[in-house]
């Protein structure tokens, strides 16, 4: 009996660890397929990732690349607002420099004008003058046997005919001019005068010219007849 009970309880025990063995060995089997599943979804995730990494990594870099352009970009338009403003500032300085120019001229115009007038009115007088010289000139010849020619040096030269009764062609002359001073000098007489410097001193003194002619002539009608 109590035979039996062992043998029994032997083979109870035999089955328990067949079933043991077997559990063991069946959740091994699980454990080692969890585990194979487990490395391929981590390989499988870490894959994913890097495929995810690696399209962030473009992504950034593209916007690197976009920022660039836009501050490549941006500067270009810096610079050329920069131009922009440098132009606005010449065409504006251009134009006061126009204005300026303009008025300026506006001024020479009337400038000219003023003195368009004042020389007409000038060569009308002088045209005056010379019409008056031109009698004097004339009576002098006619009267006096008086030419004056005009020489070197802006000089005008006075020449007396008629003085030598003997030789009335015989020309007596002298030259004249003004200095810086704008006074009358007297020089180059022919025959020499020797008070020509004391005539000279009193034309100049009383800027009485028909007189300093008459006193000139008187001197060389005097020089003939002593």
């Amino acid at each position: 009996m109590i035979e039996d009970e062992l043998a029994l309880f032997d083979k109870s025990i035999n089955e328990f660890w067949n079933k043991f063995k077997s559990s063991v060995s069946d959740t091994s089997c699980q454990m080692v397929g969890l585990r194979d599943t487990y490395k391929d979804s981590i390989k499988a995730c870490a894959e994913k990732l890097s495929v995810k990494l690696k399209e962030e990594e473009r992504m950034v870099e593209m916007f690197l690349e976009y920022q660039n352009q836009i501050c490549r970009q941006n500067n270009v338009i810096q610079e050329k607002k920069d131009n922009l403003l440098r132009l606005i500032a010449r065409i504006k300085d251009k134009k006061q420099e126009l204005e300026v120019l303009t008025s300026n001229i506006q001024d020479l115009k009337e400038e000219y004008a003023k003195k368009k007038e004042t020389i007409s009115a000038a060569n009308k007088a002088n045209e005056e003058r010379l019409k008056r010289l031109q009698k004097s000139a004339d009576l002098y010849k006619d009267r006096l046997g008086l030419e004056i020619r005009k020489i070197y040096g802006d000089k005008l030269q006075f020449i007396f005919t008629n003085i030598d009764p003997k030789h009335p062609e015989n020309p007596f002359m002298f030259s004249l001019h003004l200095n810086e001073a704008r006074e009358y000098e007297v020089s180059d007489s022919s025959p020499h005068l020797e008070c020509l410097t004391e005539f000279q001193e009193n034309v100049r003194k009383t800027n009485n010219f028909s007189a300093f002619l008459a006193n000139v002539r008187k001197a060389f009608t005097a020089m003939v007849y002593n």
